[in-house]
């Protein structure tokens, strides 16, 4: 199947789900994308800054960008004045930052808290506490040009069903409680996202808002480019 065609495969799947498709872009060329793009896709998810700033600067306008990758502090200025979500919110010094740079571009950013779900100790995230710890903090009450609005998981690399439905289960759980003690009055805290291309089913089953799929719409990553 064309790319094209793939993203209409998961755009028909989602459609009667309270699902969206973030297409994982890292290492693709343009060419791929304005594929996709022609095809009606418009959220896109990149890993790394450069590539996203360079990706970014050639391609429409009205692509909603989210960088789903590890992001350090000193890169947030460049993806600052245009990026939609930040899904990779591991700690509050990034946090700070990312307020920061939002304020200086005179916009409020879209923020995941990434939570660590997996069984892995090369994933990043925080635990439930070091979540509630940054939203009691008077430094995030503070912030003015962020906007939480949910929650991101990586799953363990497995094909065990079982562990990948727990963890899921867990991100979800995790939803709803900081839903109910920090976001109950908030509508825009609705997102949950998790699942990619090897579980995304699973994830859809357990409640997720936004599958990330790179492989199965592209192929295989070239990671020499």
């Amino acid at each position: 199947m064309s790319i094209a065609q793939k993203i209409a495969y998961f755009q028909e799947q989602l459609q009667a789900t309270n699902c969206r498709l973030v297409a994982v872009s890292k290492t693709q060329p343009t060419e791929a994308l304005l594929e996709a793009y022609e095809a009606g896709q418009r959220l896109f998810g990149e890993n790394k800054v450069q590539e996203m700033t360079a990706k970014q600067e050639n391609l429409p306008a009205d692509i909603e960008w989210h960088l789903i990758g590890h992001l350090q502090t000193n890169k947030v200025k460049y993806i600052a004045p245009f990026v939609h979500t930040i899904q990779s919110v591991d700690s509050l010094k990034l946090l700070q930052e990312i307020d920061k740079q939002a304020g200086k571009n005179n916009r409020v950013i879209n923020c995941l808290l990434q939570l660590y779900i997996a069984e892995e100790e090369t994933k990043f995230g925080l635990s439930p506490e070091e979540a509630r710890a940054i939203l009691h903090s008077a430094e995030y009450n503070a912030m003015q040009h962020i906007s939480i609005t949910g929650v991101m998981g990586i799953a363990t690399n497995t094909t065990a069903k079982i562990q990948l439905t727990k963890e899921f289960r867990f991100l979800k759980s995790t939803f709803l409680d900081l839903k109910k003690e920090f976001f109950a009055q908030t509508e825009a805290f609705k997102e949950i996202s998790m699942g990619m291309s090897s579980d995304y089913q699973l994830a859809i089953a357990e409640g997720s808002t936004m599958i990330r799929v790179g492989s199965s719409i592209f192929g295989a990553r070239n990671y020499n480019i």
